[in-house]
C-alpha cells in the first residue's frame, strides 16, 4: 500500500474519532485525537499523547430546571456537545495551519463565544418561570492540552475510545450534516418549545418618556407589501457582487432592482413601489408557511439551504421615520446602508440581536426576541424592527456594516460624535398557519430561530424628499 493511501487512511480514521458524537449534556468533554495521525502507517500501531478540548460542566451545575424549560434546555445542551465535536473536528482538519496562536484564535476563541451564547439562553429560558441561574459564563471557556497517552491510531482496523468509554468504528461519521445534530435529531428548528402564548406573557413594554423639545413628528412611506414577489438570496448591504451572498431569501419594497450587483448608481436610477418617491432599498428575510412547498424547494438560498415551505405574502408593511425623544434630528445622507439585529445571533448571542416579535392588539404591552407568538383567534403575527438612530455624521456604511450608527442609550441620547437621525421603524403583519408552523428565513445552523429576525435599509432618498421628512418629523407633523 502507498504510504500516501496509509496516511490518508490514517486521518481519515482521526476524523472518525472527533466526529463520534457525544452524549455529555454539556458536561466535561475531551476528545481525542492523535497528534501525529499522518505519520501512522498501516502495519505499525502507534500510542502518542493526544491533544483534548475540554470544557466545563454546564448541566451539572444548573439548578433544578422547570418543567417548561426543560426542552428548551436540553437542546442546548446537546448544542453544547455539538459545538464541542465540531471544535475538535476543526482541530484535526487544520493540523499544521498558522502561527502559534491559531488555536486560540481560529478555535477555541469562537468555541468560547458560541458557548456563551448557548450558555446565556439556558439561563434565560429557565428565568422565565424560575430565578435566573447566574455565573453560568464561567463556563463557557475551554482549554486545549496533552492528554494521557493510550489513544491508539493504526491505518486498518482501528478503533478510539470516546469519553463515555463505547468504541467508535466510525459508523457516526456524517451525522453533523445538514439537519442533523448530536443523536441524529433533527437540527434545522423551529420547534413547539420556540412557541410561546402571548396571552400568557406578562408585559414587558416600557414607556418612553419624551423631553422639552423632542422632535414628535412621522413621515411615513408607503411602498407595498411585495406582491409582485421581488426576491433574492443576495444582499448588497455585506456582500456587494456576490451572488447568494445572505443564503436565505428576502423580501423587498421600495426600490424595484435591488441585488449583489446593485451601486449607489444603479439604485438611484431604477423606479420605486414607494407612492412618495422614496428609491430606499427595504429588505427583511421572507418567513415562510412550513406545511407548504414553496418555488424554490431546490434552489440556494431556499430549500437547498434548509429553508423551506412557501413564502408568505404581508398583510401590511408600514414604514415610518420618527424623531428623537430628546431632540430634533438632522438628514440621514444619501445611500446611508444600516443593518438591524443578527442573522445568526442564535450563535452569536444578543449583542446586536433586535428582534421584536408581537400579535396585533399585543404590541403595546408584549414583545418577544427568542420566541414565535401563538396569537388568539383574530389576531395577526407582527414583526418589527427600529433602527439604529444615531450616524457618526461621515461615513454612510463601515467595516463591519454597524460602527458608523447607533443606538441611542438608555436616556435616548447618542453617544458623542454622533447626530441623531430620522429613526427608521418597521411594521410587518401575517396571517400565518398555527404554530409551530412558520419560520423565518436564516443561515443553516441557526435553527430559524425568532432572534434572528433582522432588516436592512439603503437611503436613496433624494435630499428634497429627506428635507420634508426631517421638517415634519422636528415640527411635530405628521407627513407621508
Amino acid at each position: 500500500m502507498r504510504a500516501d493511501h496509509r496516511r490518508g487512511r490514517s486521518r481519515r480514521n482521526a476524523v472518525m474519532a472527533v466526529t463520534a458524537l457525544l452524549a455529555g449534556g454539556g458536561g466535561l468533554v475531551a476528545v481525542n485525537y492523535a497528534a501525529n495521525a499522518s505519520d501512522v502507517t498501516a502495519t505499525t500501531p502507534t500510542t502518542r499523547s493526544a491533544q483534548t478540548i475540554s470544557c466545563p460542566d454546564v448541566k451539572g451545575k444548573l439548578p433544578a430546571v422547570p418543567q417548561q424549560a426543560q426542552a428548551e434546555v436540553d437542546r442546548n445542551l446537546q448544542l453544547l456537545d455539538r459545538q464541542i465535536a465540531e471544535a475538535n473536528q476543526r482541530l484535526v482538519d487544520t493540523r499544521g495551519q498558522g502561527g502559534p496562536n491559531f488555536v486560540q484564535n481560529a478555535i477555541l476563541g469562537p468555541l468560547t463565544d458560541k458557548r456563551k451564547a448557548t450558555v446565556d439562553r439556558i439561563a434565560i429560558a429557565i428565568g422565565r418561570t424560575a430565578a435566573k441561574p447566574t455565573g453560568l459564563d464561567a463556563l463557557a471557556v475551554c482549554n486545549l492540552g496533552l492528554d494521557a497517552p493510550g489513544t491508539q491510531t493504526s491505518g486498518a482496523g482501528s478503533t478510539s475510545q470516546s469519553p463515555g468509554g463505547a468504541q467508535d468504528d466510525g459508523s457516526n461519521t456524517g451525522q453533523q450534516g445538514n439537519g442533523a445534530g448530536a443523536a441524529g435529531q433533527s437540527n434545522d428548528g423551529p420547534t413547539a418549545a420556540d412557541f410561546v402564548d402571548i396571552t400568557k406573557v406578562a408585559p414587558n413594554v416600557p414607556k418612553v418618556r419624551r423631553q422639552a423639545g423632542a422632535s414628535t413628528g412621522a413621515f411615513t412611506s408607503r411602498c407595498g407589501v411585495n406582491k409582485q414577489g421581488q426576491h433574492n438570496s443576495d444582499n448588497d448591504i455585506v456582500a456587494p457582487g456576490v451572488s447568494n451572498g445572505a443564503h436565505h431569501v428576502h423580501d423587498y419594497v421600495g426600490n424595484r432592482k435591488v441585488d449583489f450587483n446593485s451601486t449607489n448608481e444603479s439604485l438611484s436610477a431604477e423606479g420605486t413601489s414607494c407612492t412618495n418617491g422614496d428609491q430606499s432599498a427595504y429588505y427583511w428575510p421572507v418567513l415562510r408557511d412550513t406545511t407548504r412547498q414553496g418555488p424554490d424547494a431546490n434552489a440556494l438560498g431556499g430549500g437547498a439551504e434548509g429553508n423551506r415551505g412557501a413564502i408568505l405574502v404581508p398583510a401590511t408593511v408600514t414604514i415610518t421615520y420618527q424623531g428623537s425623544p430628546t431632540g430634533k434630528v438632522v438628514a440621514m445622507p444619501r445611500f446611508l446602508r444600516i443593518i438591524t439585529g443578527d442573522a445568526k445571533a442564535f450563535t452569536n448571542g444578543t449583542k446586536n440581536a433586535n428582534a421584536h416579535w408581537s400579535c396585533t392588539g399585543f404590541e403595546s404591552k408584549v414583545q418577544l426576541t427568542d420566541k414565535y407568538p401563538i396569537c388568539p383567534g383574530g389576531s395577526k403575527v407582527v414583526r418589527s424592527f427600529a433602527f439604529q438612530s444615531c450616524w457618526d455624521g461621515r461615513n454612510i456604511d463601515s467595516a463591519d456594516h454597524r460602527s458608523h450608527v447607533a443606538f441611542a442609550d438608555a436616556n435616548r441620547n447618542c453617544a458623542r460624535g454622533f447626530k441623531a437621525i430620522p429613526q427608521l421603524t418597521m411594521r410587518l403583519t401575517y396571517k400565518t398557519p398555527a404554530a409551530p408552523n412558520f419560520a423565518v428565513d436564516g443561515f443553516q445552523g441557526q435553527q430559524h430561530n425568532a432572534i434572528t429576525d433582522h432588516n436592512d435599509f439603503i437611503n436613496v432618498m433624494n435630499e428634497r424628499l429627506m428635507s420634508q421628512a426631517v421638517s415634519c418629523i422636528n415640527s411635530g407633523r405628521r407627513c407621508g
